[in-house]
């Protein structure tokens, strides 16, 4: 393998990498009830506890009136709810329901059964292959992403150094 080979190898993972994951979120995500960012921020919210509506937004990517919005119907739904900021009484925070992670758990389940389904209409020599990549893929990945930017978090009142 000459130079220009090898530099064009990452770039080809890379792409590789993008394109599974894309076609098995595709596969996978009901949006039937749900939009991708809503998941997300439930998620997140599951994941890393309650935080300010303004760190969610930025979280997401996307502008403060429209997390405003989300949050505002996720309230109606009753799969999150705002709380006091423990460490600040003038802050409030949005956190997860027992309702919201139960749904998100749901939504997990019914993808873990599609995500089967799919693999059992694999020859088994296929299926094993494939789980073999994915056992060493994973902790790769894992390590790629908190190494180039460290853990993802969600910036609190400390790290900001604001109260809103």
């Amino acid at each position: 393998m000459d130079q220009s080979d090898r530099g064009q190898e990452p770039l080809e993972t890379a792409r590789a990498l993008a394109e599974t994951a894309s076609a098995v979120i595709r596969a996978v995500t009901d949006r039937r009830d749900m939009s991708f960012t809503t998941a997300s921020t439930l998620a997140r919210l599951e994941r890393e506890g309650p935080a300010r509506l303004t760190a969610l937004a930025v979280a997401e990517g996307v502008a403060q009136p429209s997390m405003t919005q989300l949050v505002q119907r996720l309230e109606r739904r009753g799969l999150v709810r705002r709380v006091d900021d423990p460490a600040d009484g003038r802050v409030t925070l949005v956190a997860v329901t027992d309702a919201g992670r139960e749904l998100l758990a749901e939504r997990r389940r019914l993808r873990d059964s599609r995500l089967a389904d799919l693999l059992a209409a694999l020859p088994a020599e296929e299926q094993q292959a494939l789980g073999e990549a994915v056992r060493t893929a994973l902790p790769l990945v894992r390590r790629m992403l908190e190494g180039a930017a460290g853990p993802r978090h969600l910036p609190t009142r400390h790290d900001t150094g604001s109260t809103r």
